[in-house]
């Protein structure tokens, strides 16, 4: 993972995890939340904190190294929703993470 530039912290996840609440894509409230790339590895994406979101088991695994957008059509999750939240929240996390802000 440090190998392809891969930087999230554990306390970084907590905070991703704390922030959704639920499965990012689906809302499952509940489920054993995994790390899941919005950007796969296979496709250039990264752990980090812009793009690692908390997923549930089922949509890790459907989901695989798809486009997410693509993958959201599909399946009937709702897209709109989804990009607005992740925007959100990585802005919460950058303005937690910024200096300046303390």
């Amino acid at each position: 993972m440090a190998a392809s530039g891969s930087d999230l912290t554990t306390a970084e996840w907590f905070r991703i995890v704390e922030a959704w609440s639920v499965c990012a894509y689906c809302g499952a409230d509940g489920a054993a939340l995994q790390k899941d790339c919005v950007l796969p590895i296979s496709r250039g994406g990264r752990y980090t904190i812009d793009n690692v979101v908390p997923a549930c088991r089922s949509c890790n695994a459907s989901k695989c190294n798809e486009e997410v957008t693509s993958w959201m059509r599909r399946r009937r999750l709702d897209e709109p929703r989804f990009l607005r939240r992740w925007v959100e929240i990585i802005a919460e996390l950058r303005v937690i993470d910024d200096p300046a802000t303390r």
